[in-house]
């Protein structure tokens, strides 16, 4: 079953410089049981179309007429999530049927009040338990994401807890109201890398135990390639190449999604230099025209790339991607 469906995504900011563009046209949809990975680099939108999914961004964000975002739950209508605009409608999309694992979990518990009262609080809010049930589900939760001494960490404040243990409470207190769709922005980022194992560990965990959907966002394809089924590629604000990790991966076809993997360490030939993007990620301020990344792009055409906007174009079934080195069958183009 189709859990998301998102369609033609646009949001902008209005600043005192103007109306900046943060993501746009994006399009892309997520099946139940299924794990996204939304990768990029910082500044490429991703956080962005994340909390446009729970309409999380500030109040200055516009969204344009042709964006929509359906997320369906069970066999009832989809809900039209741009639509919602009071605290009772928006309740379904922040923490009821969609939960959000933030990257640094440090500055998401409040620091006075204890890890347990804030898991209480949104399941008595969300799921309309006793007090007394909630401190139940919410000990359980700790113990199964595997916290030790759960009732006793139950009573702690965020600062009492390691990275790790933070982390882990973070996504305890995600899953306690047993959502269908989980956002994990940059979960592991922060983590040292035997951390970062168990938290993937835990995340595939989660998703064969509760049958969610889930939408994970990094800069590490590395991670990606462990935890997910599908890749979305985000540069500057668009969606520049998305289909299955094997696909992906193995044959990227966007020079940028190449650059990608081409930055990243090799295990078979350790002793080769990296090849980094060149140059930075301008700033949607001064966003390129034609292609986004035109401006990075070792395979740039001038005189086209920098005037045309390309397309969506098929690679194979599944796998697609916005470049005009693509040819009509879905082949590089000689």
């Amino acid at each position: 079953m189709t859990l998301l469906n998102v369609e033609n995504l646009t949001v902008q900011f209005d600043t005192d410089e103007g109306r900046i563009t943060a993501v746009d046209n994006v399009s892309f949809s997520l099946e139940s049981g299924q794990v996204m990975g939304l990768v990029g680099e910082s500044g490429s939108g991703k956080s962005v179309t994340a909390k446009a999914l729970m309409q999380l961004n500030p109040r200055n964000a516009v969204y344009n007429g042709q964006s929509k975002i359906s997320l369906t739950l069970l066999d009832d209508a989809p809900i039209d999530v741009l639509s919602l605009k009071t605290a009772k409608e928006l309740k379904v999309v922040r923490g009821g049927a969609v939960s959000m694992i933030f990257q640094e979990p440090m500055a998401s518990f409040a620091p006075a009040i204890t890890i347990g009262k804030q898991m209480v609080e949104q399941l008595v809010l969300h799921k309309n338990l006793t007090k007394a049930q909630a401190k139940k589900l919410s000990v359980d939760m700790l113990d199964r994401v595997g916290i030790s001494e759960a009732d006793k960490r139950f009573d702690q404040y965020a600062f009492e807890l390691s990275g790790g243990m933070r982390q882990r409470a973070m996504i305890a207190m995600a899953l306690s109201t047993r959502p269908k769709l989980l956002i994990a922005d940059e979960p592991t980022t922060a983590l040292d890398v035997t951390i970062q194992a168990q938290v993937i560990d835990l995340m595939k965990d989660i998703v064969a135990e509760f049958g969610m959907g889930i939408i994970f966002i990094t800069h590490d394809l590395g991670v990606i390639a462990q935890t997910a089924d599908k890749i979305a590629v985000m540069y500057l604000g668009e969606l520049v190449e998305q289909g299955s990790v094997r696909d992906v991966i193995r044959t990227p076809a966007h020079p940028y999604t190449q650059g990608l993997l081409n930055s990243l360490p090799k295990l078979e030939d350790l002793d080769k230099p990296l090849t980094p993007i060149p140059g930075d990620i301008p700033s949607p301020l001064e966003r390129p025209s034609g292609c986004v990344f035109h401006t990075r792009c070792p395979q740039v055409s001038m005189g086209r790339c920098n005037v045309d906007i390309p397309t969506s174009v098929r690679v194979k079934d599944g796998h697609k991607a916005s470049c005009f080195l693509i040819g009509d069958n879905g082949g590089p183009k000689l």
